[in-house]
């Protein structure tokens, strides 16, 4: 079933959307192989969370973060080890070294993604396995703005968010998860469209870490 989701991940990109395991950030990336080492950095993330019991689903690929690592709400900073300072370790994400895909020339320790921050951060205070838990998105390429470039990002549409439906339909099969929490109105509306019941928490954007961390950890801890 896993060889299904990879395959839907494959499909074209549309206008305004980058598709981050297919295509080539000409302005960006480090060079032409950056989307093979996103797809491989995802596949051994998920490979190492098989068996994971949580569902986090947010809104949509960001720039900062799933554009360059492939990895949703997980930045280039905390792969590189950049985050280690804060308690957020490489080996949270994945025991085998993942590899960067920006230009260095762009940011020298990469990008960073302050959801990211967030997300990794209350997971390893509160002591959690980070393997029991996927971190996704209800649509899963990086939707930007023309006027600003890839480097941007924009809420995808409603007719994105169906076309992103049928991979986390995909990624559902693939996995058992016990629950599921949705970070945000679209990523709950999503699944609600699908008839899937979720937990919706404050998204940790916008002014709403302090209350997405307490909703997150009421539903985690009971």
């Amino acid at each position: 079933m896993i060889n299904h989701f990879f395959k839907l991940l494959h499909k074209p990109a549309a206008e305004q959307v980058f598709n981050p395991w297919v295509e080539v950030d000409k302005e960006n990336d480090i060079d032409k192989t950056a989307p093979e080492k996103r797809m491989l950095n995802l596949k051994c993330y998920l490979q190492e969370r098989i068996n994971a019991e949580y569902l986090l689903l947010a809104e949509a690929l960001g720039y900062q973060g799933g554009h360059f690592t492939g990895i949703p709400m997980t930045s280039e900073r905390i792969i590189l080890g950049h985050k280690a300072d804060i308690g957020i370790a490489p080996d949270h994400v994945c025991r085998s070294p993942l590899c960067r895909t920006s230009n260095t020339n762009k940011h020298k320790d990469g990008f960073n993604e302050p959801t990211a921050t967030i997300v990794w951060g209350k997971l390893i205070d509160e002591g959690l396995n980070t393997r029991n838990f996927v971190l996704w998105n209800a649509f899963p390429w990086h939707p930007y703005k023309n006027s600003k470039g890839l480097l941007s990002n924009r809420t995808p549409t409603n007719n994105e968010m169906i076309e992103g439906a049928p991979v986390l339909e995909a990624l559902l099969k693939a996995f058992n998860f016990k629950k599921i929490i949705a970070l945000g109105n679209k990523a709950d509306d999503s699944l609600s469209g699908m008839g899937i019941k979720a937990e919706k928490v404050r998204h940790p954007a916008m002014g709403g870490a302090e209350r997405f961390r307490e909703q997150f950890l009421k539903i985690v801890k009971g």
